[in-house]
């Protein structure tokens, strides 16, 4: 327990802590809608709203979660008004973030480099008191909605056309989810990075699948795995001397390869006595 004696890995468990539950949270709904890749997207178009912070001065973390709740709220409306199919979108998202992004962060301050760097891979030991305040917020919101909207939620991204017979207000809902995920990838980006987060709010929910039957159960696993890998890969970048996002995904991937054989396994040795 010796990383237990520094303040900067006690803040560093605790943002992997917040980031492990929120992540799955909902990403459970995004994969149930065969979205896995709109964290992505997100995550593109919030790397401009920290490029435009780190221009102005101002909070990079709050200016991207302004940036990419608008963004996330025009991908829906698009989306929803069949303008154009959900994947052109999303690809708008995926360039235009790109695009923005390194046009705003080439006009910033000398020494900006290595502080965009921390955003788009991960730096979570530099999460500071105020992050955690932050963070913490952001988590209370996505777990009030998730939890307190989790069947209307699950109704909407089974079948629309079956929520919306049911009376259920399908376009707000669907607005909801996109703002719940872009405010995912602004929670998550200090923890495992821009390029990166997409990953947790999959494959924890990936490979809870592999070991449940129901919604309930696959939430209820996909938020211990998401909180599991988060706290150990971030003890596991200390002793290793890692960037704590990438051991959290690999971390993240290697348990879902696990899952995945321990399933093929059962599933023949049951083929082979029936």
């Amino acid at each position: 327990m010796e990383f237990w004696q520094y303040e900067f890995m006690q803040r560093a468990l605790v943002a992997a802590l917040l980031v492990g539950l929120a992540a799955p949270a909902v990403g459970v709904f995004v994969v149930q809608r065969r979205l896995a890749l709109i964290g992505d997207g997100m995550g593109h178009v919030a790397l401009t709203g920290v490029a435009l912070g780190l221009l102005t001065g101002r909070s990079p973390v709050l200016v991207a979660l302004v940036v990419a709740v608008l963004g996330a709220v025009a991908i829906e409306v698009v989306r929803a008004r069949g303008r154009t199919s959900a994947d052109v979108a999303l690809a708008i998202l995926f360039y235009g973030g790109i695009a923005g992004g390194v046009v705003l962060i080439s006009k910033a301050p000398g020494g900006t480099a290595a502080t965009l760097s921390a955003y788009l891979f991960g730096a979570i030991t530099t999460t500071t008191a105020t992050d955690l305040i932050v963070f913490a917020a952001l988590t209370a919101a996505v777990l009030l909605v998730t939890v307190g909207l989790a069947r209307e939620l699950f109704s909407v991204s089974n079948d629309e056309e079956f929520a919306t017979a049911g009376g259920l207000p399908v376009r707000t809902l669907n607005l909801a989810l996109a703002v719940l995920v872009a405010t995912t990838v602004v929670l998550s980006m200090r923890v495992v990075g821009l390029l990166l987060i997409s990953a947790l709010m999959v494959v924890p929910v990936a490979t809870a699948t592999t070991m449940t039957r129901s919604f309930r159960g696959t939430l209820l696993v996909a938020l211990v795995i998401g909180v599991g890998v988060s706290v150990a890969g971030v003890v596991g970048s200390y002793y290793a001397d890692t960037p704590s996002g990438g051991t959290i995904v690999l971390l993240a991937i290697a348990l879902f390869a696990v899952a995945v054989t321990v399933r093929t396994v059962l599933a023949a040795t049951q083929r082979a006595r029936s």
